[in-house]
């Protein structure tokens, strides 16, 4: 995908969300568990120690923990006799001992991010470089089902699309329509002509669809993705839908756009040479749009225009 750098419309800084967001829903980890801590490695748990070989004090798990926590008295400590006794397991644990039936991973960040290692179950490890106290959270069992996979195809349209907040840097899954009538007045003038803002919605929603099908980007914590919140893709912002760009959306909602029978990657820049990526036939001027509608012409005839041999059905 080429990335788009010029765009029409100035950008604001995305607002800080909660868990629930419109249409959004934050991919959430596990919670922590801690019952049962008594500084003794018993069947059933997973064990950090503070030295190498699994010497050293130690500390015990049942469940899976989001963050140690870095400071006492509210961190999660070494607890049993010996070296580190006392210390936060966080950034400091050296060797892991996995006494329960799964197998475990401990990772490099919190909520289960960043760089991991994996400890099968009855396995005892010494922390490989770069988690060796360096460690933040482990999860026991397997990552939730990967959920990167959509539910669309080239004639269904997808319920939903993963959305990478990059000032957040967290992965959202938003339904699709949200998502289309949250990114058409980031890219298009809301006060357009109706055609324009109608071709628009039909170039967002292709776009967005596109890349549910066909992407396979990760965060660099291993995340999957399908599109960027900015104008690495389309720009969206939770809430910003305004209703003449929605009923665009609307208007549009049951229409495709295709070549050769699949659903078509409609790349839109401001005009013809403000993109460098531009490529004829594979790209739309969103100000063009607004000529060609001033004119009369109407949304297919536009797309058409722009897009060579597409079909609208």
């Amino acid at each position: 995908m080429s990335t788009r750098t010029v765009r029409l419309i100035s950008r604001l800084t995305a607002a800080t969300a909660a868990m629930a967001i419109g249409g959004a829903v934050i991919l959430p980890a596990p919670p922590a568990s801690a019952a049962g801590r008594n500084g003794k490695c018993e069947s059933g748990e997973f064990c950090l120690y503070f030295n190498s070989n699994t010497k050293g004090s130690l500390s015990d798990f049942t469940g899976s923990v989001a963050d140690y926590g870095a400071k006492q008295p509210k961190c999660f400590e070494f607890k049993s006799r010996g070296a580190g006794k006392g210390k936060c397991v966080k950034n400091h644990a050296a060797s892991v001992w996995n006494r329960s039936k799964k197998t475990v991973r401990v990772y490099y960040n919190s909520n289960y991010r960043g760089t991991y290692q994996d400890i099968k179950a009855g396995a005892k490890a010494n922390l490989k470089p770069g988690l060796k106290n360096q460690n933040a959270s482990h999860r026991i069992g397997s990552p939730p089902p990967n959920k990167c996979k959509t539910d669309g195809t080239n004639t269904k349209l997808p319920t939903s699309i993963l959305v990478y907040r990059v000032g957040l840097k967290r992965v959202e899954r938003v339904s699709f329509k949200y998502y289309v009538k949250n990114v058409l007045p980031n890219e298009w003038i809301t006060s357009w002509p109706r055609e324009s803002l109608r071709a628009g919605a039909m170039a967002v929603k292709s776009y967005g669809w596109y890349w549910a099908l066909h992407s396979n980007r990760k965060t660099r914590w291993g995340q999957c993705f399908d599109v960027y919140d900015n104008t690495n893709s389309q720009v969206y912002r939770p809430g910003s839908a305004k209703a003449s760009t929605s009923a665009a959306v609307d208007a549009t909602w049951g229409k495709r756009m295709t070549r050769g029978g699949k659903i078509f990657q409609a790349q839109y820049c401001a005009n013809t040479t403000a993109c460098g990526a531009w490529v004829p036939g594979n790209w739309m001027s969103q100000t063009g749009s607004r000529d060609k509608a001033r004119a009369g012409w109407g949304y297919v005839r536009i797309l058409k225009s722009y897009y060579r041999n597409i079909v609208i059905s």
